[in-house]
This record gives C-alpha cells, sequence and structure tokens, in this order.
C-alpha cells in the first residue's frame, strides 16, 4: 500500500498557506513506497523523480563512496536485460535520458519524457532500479571515474570545489558528513563489487523510497509506477544516526596546490532546517549577505562592484550543490543537518587576507546591528518575485514537493506565505541566535602557503591599495577598518596540507 500525498499544480503550491507536517494518522500506514503527485494534464511532458534517502551518511567506515557507488551502478549502467549500451540506444529514440545525482542522505534518479515515451520510459527506469546488472566492468568504470575525481578533478583542477569540499572535511571531521559524497581513494580502492551488491540489497528497499510524478500522466500512472517498487526490500538497514557536528572554532586549513588565485570557504554548522519556522527570517538574511551567483548580496556588492576583488561572493544557510548552468539550487539535497557557509572565489594571494577580513567585517556587523531596514525591504522584495523562477519546469516543481514531503515544509509555500508579514526583528532574533563569527573555520586553497599563514597568523593590519586613482573615498575610509578587523582564528590551529593527500583516507 502507498503512503501518498498528491500536491496541486505549481501555481496553486505557491500561493497557498505552508504545507504541515504528514500527520499521525498517515505515518501509521502499512509501509511502502511514499509518493509524490503533481498533475498538469495539458503538459505534454512528464516528470520522474525516484528519491532514495540513501546517501554518503550511510557509507560504512573505510568504504567511504559505496553510496555513491551503488547508486551509479543503477542509474548509469547495465541491467539484467541490457548493457549499458543498449540502455543508451534504448533512450536515444525517447529523447530522455536518466540523471543520478545525490548528497549525504539522498540519492535521486530522474528523467523528463514526452507523454507519448512514457510507457517505454517507465520500464527502463524501473529495469534498472529493480534488475540491476553489476557487471564487472560498470563497476570498474564507476569506480575508476570516481577516483579520478578525488585524486585529478578535485585535487587537480576545481579550486572552488576543493575549498567547499575542504572546508566540510573541517567543519564536519570525525562527523558522517565529513568526506565527499563521491568517497576517499582508500574507501574506493576497498570496495569490491560484492560490497555493491550488499549495499544495494540492505539499504534500497521501499522504506527508504519515494516516488514522485509530475506533468501530464494518464490517470493511475503514478500508483502502477509506485506499486512496481514493491519489489524491493519492504525494510531496510536502519538510517545512521547523526552525532552533533564538533567545534571546530578558529580552525583554518589551507590546502597547497599550484593557483593563480585563492578559493576561500568559511562556515559553522546549524542547528535548524527547512523544518524549523526560524529557518526563513534565516534564510532571508543568508540572501541579503550573499544570493548565490546575483548581486542582491552585500558581499558580491562590497567585495566585488565596490572593490573588484573576485568573482563572486556568496552566502548561504544551508548546503547548496548548484543546478548546472543555472543560479539555483539542486533539489533534493536534503540534509538532516546544515551548516552556514560563505563562498569567495577566485581571490588574488596579495588580497586574499583583505577579502577574508571583509567577509568577516560584513558578517559580524550583521551579527552586532542586524539587518538594515532598507537592506530587509529590498531583500524580502527580490524574495518575493525570485522564488517564481525556482520550479520553472515540472521537474523542479516535483522536487520540491518531495523536500517537502521530506522536512514537513515547503520553502517555496513558505516563503511566499511568511514574506509579506515578517519583520526586521524576526531576522535579527534569527542571525543572533543561529550566526556566530566566533565559532568559523576556514578552508583556503593556495600556493602562496607560507606567506599566508604568516599574514593569518600575525593578526596584523592588511591595508588594501588600488590600481586607480578614483576609488569613493567612503570606500578607502571602510577599507581602514576592514584592514584592522582582528581575524577569528587561532594561530596554533593554522594547518597546511598538500592537496596530493587530501580525502586520501
Amino acid at each position: 500500500m502507498l503512503l501518498s500525498i498528491a500536491l496541486a499544480a505549481a501555481g496553486t503550491l505557491a500561493s497557498r498557506r505552508p504545507a504541515a507536517a504528514p500527520s499521525r494518522k498517515a505515518a501509521s500506514l502499512p509501509q511502502g513506497p511514499r509518493s509524490v503527485r503533481l498533475p498538469s494534464p495539458d503538459n505534454p511532458l512528464v516528470a520522474i523523480r525516484l528519491l532514495f534517502q540513501v546517501g554518503a551518511a550511510d557509507d560504512p567506515t573505510g568504504k567511504e563512496g559505496l553510496a555513491a557507488l551503488t547508486a551509479a551502478m543503477l542509474g548509469a549502467a547495465g541491467t539484467q536485460r541490457r548493457s549499458w549500451s543498449e540502455v543508451l540506444d534504448a533512450l536515444y529514440p525517447m529523447a530522455a535520458d536518466i540523471q543520478t545525482y545525490g548528497d549525504k542522505d539522498t540519492f535521486v534518479f530522474e528523467g523528463t519524457v514526452h507523454r507519448d515515451n512514457l510507457a517505454a520510459f517507465t520500464d527502463l527506469l524501473a529495469e534498472q532500479i529493480l534488475t540491476p546488472r553489476f557487471a564487472k566492468e560498470d563497476f570498474t568504470r564507476h569506480r575508476q571515474d570516481a577516483l579520478d575525481y578525488i585524486s585529478k578533478t578535485l585535487r587537480g583542477n576545481d579550486d572552488e570545489d576543493l575549498g567547499k569540499q575542504s572546508l566540510a572535511a573541517l567543519m564536519f571531521k570525525g562527523h558522517r558528513y565529513g568526506h565527499p559524497t563521491a568517497g576517499t581513494v582508500a574507501g574506493l580502492k576497498a570496495i569490491t563489487l560484492a560490497d555493491v551488491r550488499r549495499f544495494y540489497a540492505t539499504m534500497f528497499s521501499q522504506d527508504r523510497l519515494i516516488v514522485g510524478v509530475a506533468g501530464g500522466y494518464p490517470d493511475g500512472f503514478p500508483e502502477s509506477l509506485a506499486a512496481r517498487f514493491s519489489a524491493l526490500p519492504a525494510k531496510g538497514k536502519p538510517r545512521r544516526t547523526l552525532s552533533p557536528p564538533p567545534a571546530h572554532n578558529g580552525e583554518v586549513v589551507i590546502v597547497e596546490k599550484e593557483a593563480r588565485a585563492n578559493a576561500v570557504s568559511l562556515g559553522h554548522p546549524l542547528t535548524i532546517t527547512r523544518a524549523d519556522d526560524d529557518f526563513y527570517p534565516l534564510y532571508l538574511a543568508g540572501s541579503y549577505l550573499g544570493e548565490h551567483r546575483t548581486f542582491n548580496g552585500l558581499l558580491m556588492v562590497e567585495l566585488r562592484q565596490k572593490r573588484g576583488l573576485n568573482y563572486g561572493d556568496y552566502a548561504y544557510v544551508e548546503s547548496f550543490i548548484q543546478d548546472g548552468g543555472t543560479t539555483f539550487p539542486l533539489t533534493n539535497i536534503t540534509r538532516r543537518q546544515q551548516h552556514f557557509e560563505i563562498w569567495l572565489r577566485p581571490v588574488p594571494p596579495q588580497t586574499t587576507v583583505f577579502a577574508l577580513r571583509g567577509a568577516l567585517f560584513e558578517l559580524d556587523k550583521l551579527v552586532r546591528e542586524g539587518i538594515p531596514a532598507a537592506g530587509f525591504q529590498a531583500t524580502r522584495e527580490f524574495l518575493l518575485h525570485y522564488l517564481d523562477l525556482w520550479a520553472q519546469d515540472p521537474s523542479r516543481r516535483l522536487g520540491y514537493a518531495i523536500d517537502s514531503l521530506i522536512y514537513g515544509k515547503d520553502i517555496v509555500a513558505e516563503l511566499k506565505a511568511r514574506l509579506p508579514s515578517m519583520t526586521k526583528a524576526q531576522v535579527d532574533r534569527a542571525i543572533r541566535k543561529y550566526l556566530d563569527p566566533k565559532r568559523l573555520t576556514v578552508a583556503i586553497v593556495s600556493d602562496n602557503v607560507k606567506t599566508l599563514r604568516t599574514e593569518l597568523a600575525s593578526g596584523k593590519p592588511t591595508p588594501m591599495s588600488y590600481d586607480t586613482k578614483d576609488t569613493p573615498a567612503e570606500v578607502l575610509e571602510r577599507d581602514k577598518a576592514t584592514a584592522r578587523f582582528p581575524l577569528p582564528i587561532s594561530a596554533s590551529r593554522i594547518k597546511i596540507v598538500s592537496a596530493g593527500v587530501m580525502f586520501e583516507k
């Protein structure tokens, strides 16, 4: 029997009052795959999402990367009936594909197809999940891809992600979120095909599955699709309990690698998620500080627009993974524990500490003084319009609907309902309660490590200079205070690590 939630089309969903948490009555029904439905009869496209509440937090110690490798063996490998190349051949005439992605607590298999090809696409998707081939050649390919990502792409070519992953490794050291979702070098090398088979058999179960369908699907389709997955075990292994994140206040890791500019990440764990009422005023504060890839954020204006320090300066109050080339996050990254984070990148070596001080200066001012009234009004107005862009297609609308089932609150509907009556006092209270510059940890990717460590440890002012002579006087005056701003860093806790050994174990 299905535990389901039927939701209205996107326009109605966004305009109604905040979604209620699943009732006790619903939770007591016989277990089975839960389902989310977003009907849109006039839409010729159908979006399907299969979300398993399985992620890197479920990786066994010493075999980090097993969850991601298993998901890859389901979403991008052969089935008992077809090889991987035959799967691709079958997808081609449908003008569709099966995308697989995941994080610490979830993995998603999703695709969008014209309803004329819905039956064939559904058959293929179910075949992938229910009858995986687990061929040795697919296992070897995906494990090598993961090793290459860690050892070559992450360590060598993607400084932005290296900074983010290095911060996470420090911020969640000893925690189940402390390693990359893709795994570690030693963990991946220790994984066998037999491990993948066991993990699939014990973790990919009906009680961990949510089946989502949106668009112009025929009557009865969501029920029949979810029923197909009754072939999975009814219950999997219990989810691993998460311990509270450790405190690493004032700790810094400098990752040494060849780099023309430095990537800076700083943050600390949070005690709330979208399930909490305080999350929504805190979200407005994060948007004011640094909305992703927009000039709406304070950091972007102060560090890039006014000073030309770098390309992007953003802030987040939950884990953010960009959805392709958009400015929006992937949906279904529903972590049980979240964190606050600021990204500064790429920053020239000679201005790195000044840029770090600039971000800390603005954060400290925000915590001490609260959000300016004008900034509050402008950010609230921005978000009320920007929210409409978050769910532009059936797949993203479906993603947010599934998120709302997990958290008990729909972020789009909640913000739409709360923002008009939200007050500056509510935002200020959330800022003071949850954001603390003294709790921050910092990760910097750089090839100028000795000079950088000396500057960070000394605490001496780091004055800013400009190539042009027309810098406004108010900017120069603010720079003086920024250059002297005390760093919440312990000199004895600055560690230099070679990129070549990051994520080895």
